[in-house]
Protein backbone atom coordinates (compact mmCIF):
# COMPACT_ATOMS: atom_id res chain seq x y z
CA UNK A 1 0.00 0.00 0.00
CA UNK A 2 1.12 3.69 -1.18
CA UNK A 3 0.82 6.87 0.58
CA UNK A 4 2.26 10.26 1.06
CA UNK A 5 4.40 10.99 3.75
CA UNK A 6 6.71 13.61 5.09
CA UNK A 7 10.82 12.18 5.97
CA UNK A 8 13.68 13.97 7.25
CA UNK A 9 17.08 13.72 5.69
CA UNK A 10 19.55 12.31 7.69
CA UNK A 11 22.33 11.81 5.29
CA UNK A 12 22.65 13.05 1.97
CA UNK A 13 26.54 11.48 0.73
CA UNK A 14 28.28 12.19 -2.14
CA UNK A 15 29.59 9.10 -3.68
CA UNK A 16 31.34 10.84 -6.78
CA UNK A 17 30.93 14.04 -8.95
CA UNK A 18 27.06 13.07 -10.58
CA UNK A 19 26.25 10.55 -7.86
CA UNK A 20 24.79 10.27 -4.49
CA UNK A 21 22.64 8.24 -1.78
CA UNK A 22 19.93 9.49 -0.31
CA UNK A 23 18.70 8.69 3.10
CA UNK A 24 15.62 9.68 4.86
CA UNK A 25 13.65 8.91 8.03
CA UNK A 26 9.98 8.76 7.43
CA UNK A 27 8.16 10.83 10.32
CA UNK A 28 5.76 7.68 11.13
CA UNK A 29 5.85 4.05 9.88
CA UNK A 30 5.96 3.81 6.23
CA UNK A 31 5.12 0.44 4.65
CA UNK A 32 7.97 -1.96 3.18
CA UNK A 33 8.66 -1.78 0.07
CA UNK A 34 9.19 -5.12 -2.34
CA UNK A 35 12.57 -5.65 -4.30
CA UNK A 36 12.17 -3.17 -6.91
CA UNK A 37 9.58 -1.08 -5.70
CA UNK A 38 9.75 2.96 -5.90
CA UNK A 39 9.01 6.51 -4.53
CA UNK A 40 8.18 9.74 -6.04
CA UNK A 41 10.44 12.36 -4.27
CA UNK A 42 9.48 15.82 -3.97
CA UNK A 43 13.02 17.59 -4.49
CA UNK A 44 11.56 21.40 -3.93
CA UNK A 45 9.40 23.41 -1.34
CA UNK A 46 8.67 25.66 -3.82
CA UNK A 47 6.73 23.51 -6.45
CA UNK A 48 9.60 24.34 -8.99
CA UNK A 49 10.37 22.04 -10.49
CA UNK A 50 6.35 21.29 -10.22
CA UNK A 51 7.15 17.32 -10.69
CA UNK A 52 8.23 14.60 -8.14
CA UNK A 53 10.79 12.25 -9.34
CA UNK A 54 10.58 8.60 -9.65
CA UNK A 55 13.53 6.74 -7.37
CA UNK A 56 14.39 2.77 -6.74
CA UNK A 57 15.06 2.22 -3.22
CA UNK A 58 18.10 0.85 -2.43
CA UNK A 59 17.91 -0.46 1.08
CA UNK A 60 15.06 -0.53 3.67
CA UNK A 61 15.90 -0.15 7.39
CA UNK A 62 13.61 -0.51 10.07
CA UNK A 63 13.03 3.58 10.20
CA UNK A 64 15.18 4.64 7.04
CA UNK A 65 14.62 4.35 3.04
CA UNK A 66 17.95 5.17 0.88
CA UNK A 67 17.67 5.80 -2.43
CA UNK A 68 20.86 6.26 -4.98
CA UNK A 69 20.43 8.95 -7.69
CA UNK A 70 22.53 10.71 -10.46
CA UNK A 71 22.93 14.17 -10.86
CA UNK A 72 20.90 14.41 -14.31
CA UNK A 73 18.78 17.87 -14.38
CA UNK A 74 17.76 20.62 -12.31
CA UNK A 75 15.63 18.49 -10.50
CA UNK A 76 18.70 15.54 -9.36
CA UNK A 77 20.90 18.69 -8.53
CA UNK A 78 18.39 20.67 -6.36
CA UNK A 79 18.02 16.83 -4.70
CA UNK A 80 21.65 16.80 -4.49
CA UNK A 81 21.75 20.09 -2.69
CA UNK A 82 18.93 19.09 0.20
CA UNK A 83 20.73 19.27 3.22
CA UNK A 84 20.64 17.15 6.50
CA UNK A 85 18.00 17.79 9.07
CA UNK A 86 15.75 19.14 6.19
CA UNK A 87 12.00 17.70 5.38
CA UNK A 88 10.88 16.37 2.26
CA UNK A 89 7.54 14.53 1.05
CA UNK A 90 7.26 11.11 -0.44
CA UNK A 91 4.65 8.82 -1.86
CA UNK A 92 5.62 5.40 -1.63
CA UNK A 93 6.35 2.31 -2.46
CA UNK A 94 4.71 2.48 -5.91
CA UNK A 95 4.57 -0.06 -8.60
CA UNK A 96 5.55 -3.74 -8.85
CA UNK A 97 8.03 -5.43 -7.64
CA UNK A 98 10.56 -8.33 -8.78
CA UNK A 99 9.42 -12.07 -8.97
CA UNK A 100 12.18 -14.19 -6.62
CA UNK A 101 13.31 -16.80 -8.50
CA UNK A 102 12.73 -20.54 -7.44
CA UNK A 103 15.06 -22.84 -5.99
CA UNK A 104 16.64 -24.40 -9.17
CA UNK A 105 17.51 -21.64 -10.74
CA UNK A 106 20.70 -19.28 -11.06
CA UNK A 107 19.77 -15.38 -10.85
CA UNK A 108 21.57 -13.35 -13.22
CA UNK A 109 21.03 -9.39 -12.26
CA UNK A 110 22.23 -6.82 -14.97
CA UNK A 111 22.79 -3.46 -13.75
CA UNK A 112 23.60 -0.70 -15.92
CA UNK A 113 25.38 2.64 -13.99
CA UNK A 114 22.45 3.60 -11.44
CA UNK A 115 20.36 0.69 -12.11
CA UNK A 116 22.15 -1.26 -9.55
CA UNK A 117 20.23 0.35 -6.87
CA UNK A 118 16.90 -1.00 -8.15
CA UNK A 119 18.67 -4.63 -8.31
CA UNK A 120 20.04 -4.52 -4.78
CA UNK A 121 17.40 -5.39 -2.66
CA UNK A 122 16.68 -8.29 -4.53
CA UNK A 123 20.11 -9.09 -4.43
CA UNK A 124 20.13 -9.42 -0.58
CA UNK A 125 17.46 -11.91 -0.53
CA UNK A 126 19.03 -14.38 -3.03
CA UNK A 127 21.28 -17.19 -2.25
CA UNK A 128 25.22 -16.88 -2.50
CA UNK A 129 24.80 -18.40 -6.24
CA UNK A 130 23.56 -15.26 -7.86
CA UNK A 131 26.32 -13.70 -10.61
CA UNK A 132 25.91 -9.38 -10.53
CA UNK A 133 26.68 -7.80 -14.27
CA UNK A 134 27.47 -4.15 -13.47
CA UNK A 135 28.49 -1.64 -16.04
CA UNK A 136 29.25 1.73 -16.45
CA UNK A 137 31.11 4.38 -18.75
CA UNK A 138 34.17 4.16 -16.57
CA UNK A 139 35.08 3.44 -12.74
CA UNK A 140 33.49 6.53 -11.76
CA UNK A 141 30.56 4.74 -12.55
CA UNK A 142 30.57 1.92 -10.13
CA UNK A 143 29.55 3.01 -7.08
CA UNK A 144 29.03 0.96 -3.48
CA UNK A 145 31.22 -1.60 -4.82
CA UNK A 146 32.35 -2.74 -1.41
CA UNK A 147 28.17 -3.18 -0.84
CA UNK A 148 28.22 -6.07 -3.67
CA UNK A 149 31.10 -7.41 -2.44
CA UNK A 150 29.83 -7.88 1.27
CA UNK A 151 27.14 -9.95 -0.11
CA UNK A 152 29.26 -12.59 -1.38
CA UNK A 153 27.70 -12.23 -5.16
CA UNK A 154 29.65 -13.46 -8.17
CA UNK A 155 30.45 -9.93 -9.88
CA UNK A 156 31.17 -9.46 -12.84
CA UNK A 157 32.44 -5.78 -13.83
CA UNK A 158 32.47 -3.79 -17.37
CA UNK A 159 33.38 -0.63 -18.19
CA UNK A 160 33.34 1.09 -21.88
CA UNK A 161 36.58 2.37 -21.19
CA UNK A 162 37.99 -0.16 -19.75
CA UNK A 163 39.10 1.60 -16.54
CA UNK A 164 37.43 -1.43 -14.73
CA UNK A 165 37.43 -4.49 -15.77
CA UNK A 166 36.98 -5.36 -19.19
CA UNK A 167 36.40 -2.75 -22.08
CA UNK A 168 32.99 -3.16 -22.99
CA UNK A 169 28.99 -3.09 -22.42
CA UNK A 170 27.76 -4.81 -19.31
CA UNK A 171 25.97 -6.73 -21.99
CA UNK A 172 29.01 -8.00 -23.64
CA UNK A 173 30.50 -9.24 -20.49
CA UNK A 174 26.79 -11.03 -20.04
CA UNK A 175 27.67 -12.57 -23.45
CA UNK A 176 31.04 -13.75 -22.62
CA UNK A 177 29.57 -15.39 -19.50
CA UNK A 178 26.68 -17.27 -21.19
CA UNK A 179 29.05 -18.33 -24.05
CA UNK A 180 31.21 -20.13 -21.87
CA UNK A 181 29.00 -22.02 -19.67
CA UNK A 182 26.92 -25.08 -20.93
CA UNK A 183 24.12 -24.87 -18.40
CA UNK A 184 20.57 -25.01 -20.45
CA UNK A 185 18.68 -21.80 -20.68
CA UNK A 186 15.64 -22.63 -17.92
CA UNK A 187 18.05 -22.81 -15.35
CA UNK A 188 18.77 -19.02 -15.51
CA UNK A 189 16.47 -15.97 -14.62
CA UNK A 190 17.88 -12.44 -15.83
CA UNK A 191 16.57 -9.74 -14.08
CA UNK A 192 18.00 -6.36 -15.29
CA UNK A 193 17.66 -2.64 -14.56
CA UNK A 194 19.22 0.16 -16.62
CA UNK A 195 19.22 2.38 -19.50
CA UNK A 196 16.65 1.67 -22.64
CA UNK A 197 19.60 0.97 -25.21
CA UNK A 198 20.97 -1.59 -22.37
CA UNK A 199 17.51 -3.20 -21.74
CA UNK A 200 16.31 -3.61 -25.32
CA UNK A 201 20.43 -5.87 -25.91
CA UNK A 202 19.64 -7.44 -22.72
CA UNK A 203 16.24 -8.80 -24.26
CA UNK A 204 17.65 -9.24 -27.26
CA UNK A 205 20.25 -11.80 -25.78
CA UNK A 206 17.90 -13.47 -23.40
CA UNK A 207 14.87 -14.50 -26.51
CA UNK A 208 18.15 -15.55 -28.47
CA UNK A 209 19.19 -17.93 -25.81
CA UNK A 210 15.51 -18.81 -24.19
CA UNK A 211 16.05 -17.57 -20.97
CA UNK A 212 13.39 -16.35 -18.95
CA UNK A 213 13.41 -12.82 -17.17
CA UNK A 214 12.21 -9.42 -15.83
CA UNK A 215 13.18 -5.98 -16.17
CA UNK A 216 12.83 -2.92 -14.60
CA UNK A 217 11.57 -0.25 -16.82
CA UNK A 218 12.23 3.98 -16.92
CA UNK A 219 10.14 6.32 -18.15
CA UNK A 220 9.54 9.91 -16.99
CA UNK A 221 6.55 10.22 -14.51
CA UNK A 222 4.36 12.54 -13.67
CA UNK A 223 2.51 11.09 -10.79
CA UNK A 224 3.61 7.61 -10.25
CA UNK A 225 -0.40 6.41 -9.61
CA UNK A 226 -1.15 6.14 -14.06
CA UNK A 227 -3.23 8.94 -13.78
CA UNK A 228 -1.49 10.84 -16.33
CA UNK A 229 -0.38 8.61 -18.85
CA UNK A 230 2.89 10.12 -19.07
CA UNK A 231 4.83 6.24 -18.80
CA UNK A 232 3.06 4.87 -21.19
CA UNK A 233 5.01 2.15 -22.81
CA UNK A 234 3.78 -0.23 -26.02
CA UNK A 235 3.85 -3.83 -24.71
CA UNK A 236 2.46 -7.34 -27.01
CA UNK A 237 -0.51 -8.70 -25.70
CA UNK A 238 -0.83 -12.03 -24.01
CA UNK A 239 -2.32 -13.43 -27.10
CA UNK A 240 0.95 -12.20 -29.05
CA UNK A 241 3.72 -13.47 -26.14
CA UNK A 242 1.88 -17.04 -26.66
CA UNK A 243 1.81 -17.08 -29.79
CA UNK A 244 5.55 -15.95 -30.05
CA UNK A 245 6.71 -19.06 -27.53
CA UNK A 246 5.58 -21.35 -30.36
CA UNK A 247 7.29 -19.34 -32.93
CA UNK A 248 10.43 -18.22 -31.78
CA UNK A 249 12.05 -16.30 -35.16
CA UNK A 250 9.16 -14.42 -35.74
CA UNK A 251 8.71 -13.57 -31.67
CA UNK A 252 12.17 -12.02 -32.32
CA UNK A 253 11.54 -9.68 -34.75
CA UNK A 254 7.83 -8.95 -34.03
CA UNK A 255 9.67 -7.52 -30.55
CA UNK A 256 12.90 -6.25 -31.77
CA UNK A 257 12.07 -4.45 -34.75
CA UNK A 258 9.85 -2.29 -36.11
CA UNK A 259 7.54 -4.43 -38.02
CA UNK A 260 3.71 -3.55 -36.98
CA UNK A 261 1.78 -5.15 -33.91
CA UNK A 262 -1.43 -4.95 -32.38
CA UNK A 263 -1.75 -1.56 -30.46
CA UNK A 264 -1.31 -2.68 -26.65
CA UNK A 265 -0.01 -0.22 -24.08
CA UNK A 266 0.65 -0.41 -20.23
CA UNK A 267 2.23 2.49 -17.29
CA UNK A 268 5.28 2.19 -16.33
CA UNK A 269 4.35 3.26 -12.88
CA UNK A 270 1.56 1.09 -12.22
CA UNK A 271 1.85 -1.58 -14.05
CA UNK A 272 5.66 -2.11 -14.03
CA UNK A 273 8.16 -0.95 -13.76
CA UNK A 274 9.57 -4.25 -13.85
CA UNK A 275 8.09 -6.42 -17.01
CA UNK A 276 8.78 -10.05 -18.44
CA UNK A 277 11.45 -10.14 -20.90
CA UNK A 278 9.57 -10.35 -23.92
CA UNK A 279 6.42 -8.08 -23.11
CA UNK A 280 7.88 -4.37 -24.28
CA UNK A 281 7.93 -3.74 -27.46
CA UNK A 282 11.09 -1.86 -28.24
Amino acid sequence: MSRYFKAEIIQNLPLNSKTGLLTIKPSEHAPDPEPGQFYMLEVSDFRDPLLKRPFSVFRKTLDAIQFLYEVRGRGTLMLRSLRVGGVIDALGPLGNGYPKPDTESTPLLIAGGIGIASLFPLLESLPKRAHVFYGARNNEGLVLLNELKDLSCKLHISTDDGSMGPKGTVVDILNDFLSSQFSVPNSYLIYACGHKAMLEAVCRVALEKGIRGYISAEERMACGMGACLGCAIRVKSKEQRAKSRKQKAKYLNSTLSSQPLALSYKMVCKDGPVFQIGEIVW
